[in-house]
């Protein structure tokens, strides 16, 4: 999701649910503790240049439940950072701490609720790496229905 995609659902809504991938939720006094821009610069295995930049947002609450903060302060902590920081329109990436700070891609999921979704590593250049994936076929079990007397079973 992009940040501009991000400020536009947010603008309209009262609170903010994120919903981490396994479906727990963060819990509803989380904060913002920094918005920043990462510009990753790199060679990947088949020798090509390659730039990322990702606005990361990091996620984090301790035991203090009375400070909720709303979507307005989000917004207005965006546009702060927007002025400051001068970023263009990327993707957020977002981090949140469970066993090690993990890094989230966003979509939004319905109501209020933001869904991180998992990242994760990946061959960039499978054709210079000689590597060949198979597709990946999902069959249900009576997915094709038919009369036993047509002759197609």
């Amino acid at each position: 999701m992009k940040i501009s995609e991000f400020k536009n659902i947010i603008q309209s809504l009262k609170s903010i649910v994120f919903e981490l991938p396994e479906g727990e939720k963060v819990p509803s006094h989380f904060h913002i503790t920094e918005i920043g821009i990462i510009r990753k610069t790199y060679i990947d295995c088949g020798g090509n240049l390659r730039v990322d930049n990702l606005i990361n947002m990091q996620l984090w609450y301790s035991n203090d439940v009375n400070h909720k903060i709303e979507p307005t302060k989000i917004l207005k902590i965006i546009q702060d950072s927007e002025k400051l920081l001068k970023f263009q329109d990327e993707e957020i990436q977002i981090e949140y701490q469970q066993d090690t700070i993990c890094k989230f891609n966003l979509e939004f999921k319905r109501g209020n609720t933001f869904k991180l979704i998992k990242t994760f590593t990946d061959c960039l250049d499978k054709e210079s790496c000689n590597i060949i994936e198979k597709p990946r076929i999902n069959i249900k079990r009576n997915q094709i229905k038919c009369d036993p007397n047509s002759g197609c079973c």
